[in-house]
């Protein structure tokens, strides 16, 4: 049988705390380090943003949805914030954390399964990015993606 709606779920684990992880993933500032060149502010609950990426030059529009401290994070972004990010954080051995990041859904079709495959490959490296970030202090993106923009 085949599902009618993909979605992507990548995990990985993080040697922070569990509170640590949580406010780099809320703070803007430290958002910049791994993942964002600019936000409009803070992830909290019911508040909209707009986000910037160093490889694009688009504005992202993305709403906040439910905020759990040191648990959990939602978020909608897309056209008309058509899509559902999910963020769950779990503690784990020796004071480190599970970040477990969900994205749903688009349809299994042709268009579907791009997506799957781009925002799949996009959240393995936010993940590894977030990473490097928390634990060696390392901006992975910095001049990771110029060649997005025709400069290589």
């Amino acid at each position: 049988m085949r599902n009618s709606h993909l979605e992507i779920k990548t995990a990985l684990q993080i040697q922070k705390p569990v509170t640590e992880v949580f406010e780099a993933l809320v703070d803007h500032e430290k958002m910049k380090n791994y993942f964002i060149s600019e936000s409009s502010g803070r992830m909290e609950e019911g508040k909209e943003l707009i986000w910037k990426f160093p490889e694009f030059d688009a504005e992202v529009p993305v709403k906040v949805g439910s905020v759990e401290q040191d648990k959990y994070i939602s978020f909608y972004w897309d056209a008309d914030y058509g899509l559902l990010v999910e963020i769950n954080l779990h503690p784990g051995v020796n004071s480190s954390t599970i970040v477990v990041v969900t994205e749903k859904s688009k349809p299994n079709d042709e268009a579907g399964i791009a997506w799957l495959k781009g925002n799949t490959e996009g959240w393995a490296n936010f993940l590894a990015c977030f990473k490097a970030y928390l634990e060696y202090g390392i901006n992975l993106r910095k001049g990771a993606f110029e060649f997005r923009r025709g400069e290589f």
